[in-house]
């Protein structure tokens, strides 16, 4: 067996991003935890039933489903195609690296599985997840800036869980973020060098860091190249559908399992669940998004329904749903790693995969 020497600077930058993590993770399990009775959270966890549970399953497998099928649309405008049968243990390995590893650093090992497939370059496969992230982040920002304007009041309720920030300010600052995203996006498909160029020159990053400037307009000319994938409507209106029916199934069992386990909320509160949990695991995720599911969660309960609810039936269902994504997520790509990975090993995936991410960055920067 040939053993890869170690590559420091591809090993200090995942320590980084490890650490980073963890802290993030840390502090949102720190804002749940203070806020529960943990006496009467074990005590809803072993009173629940099993109905619930399998009914919030059943909404998982049309969840994974759409969420690994529209990936198909981005591919095939850069000469990817895979059959359903192929793609779909492929984004399950994908995912569980994702949960399963610190600051997405499990990212890279979908498309790379793709690349091992002889048929795109790796830069053409990380563009379709940047793609993928982005028009995710617009949807989840889109539905909970939707619920605050349906919930004005809930919305408007300093929480404790969030240092009395009020929800609003998130839902504001979300849709904010990627607004302006999309907008330029929108500009830089159509004019990507004058785009990018006096959106460096008006940040000041051209004039303040040169160099960096340098590296993020290569950065930003690389995502805009993936984007190009989005110009005809026959890959645009399903990889749309597909993704609005993932969230809407996301939200859909969200609400039917907080139903069952006793939590009055209305339909548009278990969007706004689904949609600020969303936003926040965008963040540097810790391993198996401990702590900011919980958050997310905890803090849009805490803005519909009563204090002693979220402090004793709200924990357990922040606790149950995160576990039974986890669970399946995790059981799910274990299944298929002997189906997707063809004699590779999870951690031979995630190191090989990092490497030819890094290499892509590398290129870009030299170029």
């Amino acid at each position: 067996m040939i053993v890869q020497p170690l590559n420091l600077d591809i090993f200090l930058k995942s320590l980084l991003k490890i650490l980073s993590s963890l802290l993030v993770g840390g502090v949102c399990t720190w804002l749940v935890v203070k806020n529960m009775e943990w006496s009467l959270v074990w005590e809803h966890l072993a009173n629940i039933s099993a109905g619930p549970v399998l009914l919030y399953l059943l909404t998982l497998v049309p969840t994974t489903f759409f969420r690994a099928s529209r990936w198909a649309y981005l591919l095939r405008p850069i000469g990817v195609s895979l059959p359903l049968k192929r793609l779909l243990p492929i984004s399950a390995v994908g995912f569980l690296a994702i949960l399963a590893l610190p600051f997405r650093l499990g990212e890279f090992v979908r498309p790379y599985y793709v690349v091992r497939e002889g048929q795109c370059r790796m830069s053409a496969a990380l563009g379709t997840v940047a793609v993928e992230r982005v028009v995710d982040g617009l949807i989840v920002s889109v539905i909970l800036f939707t619920t605050y304007l349906t919930g004005r009041a809930e919305f408007s309720k300093p929480l404790a869980v969030l240092g009395g920030a009020p929800l609003y300010y998130f839902a504001w600052l979300s849709l904010g973020l990627f607004v302006s995203a999309s907008v330029f996006l929108a500009l830089a498909l159509q004019w990507p060098s004058v785009t990018i160029r006096w959106s460096l020159r008006l940040s000041l990053l051209a004039w303040l860091a040169p160099n960096l400037a340098h590296k993020i307009g290569d950065k930003l000319g690389a995502l805009i190249q993936g984007f190009r994938v989005l110009r005809e409507p026959k890959d645009l209106v399903p990889f749309l559908l597909e993704s609005f029916a993932y969230w809407g199934f996301n939200g859909l069992g969200m609400w039917l399992l907080a139903r069952g386990m006793g939590i009055p909320v209305s339909v548009p509160a278990a969007f706004a669940m689904m949609a600020f949990t969303g936003v926040v695991i965008s963040l540097p995720n810790s391993p198996g998004l401990v702590g900011q599911f919980q958050v997310g969660i905890v803090a849009v309960l805490a803005a519909y329904v009563d204090s002693n609810i979220v402090s004793a039936q709200g924990g357990a269902y922040a606790i149950v749903v995160h576990a039974l994504q986890v669970v399946w997520y995790l059981a799910l790509g274990t299944l298929s790693l002997r189906f997707a990975g063809r004699g590779r090993s999870l951690r031979q995936m995630v190191t090989e995969s990092a490497v030819a991410a890094d290499a892509v960055e590398t290129r870009l920067q030299t170029s």
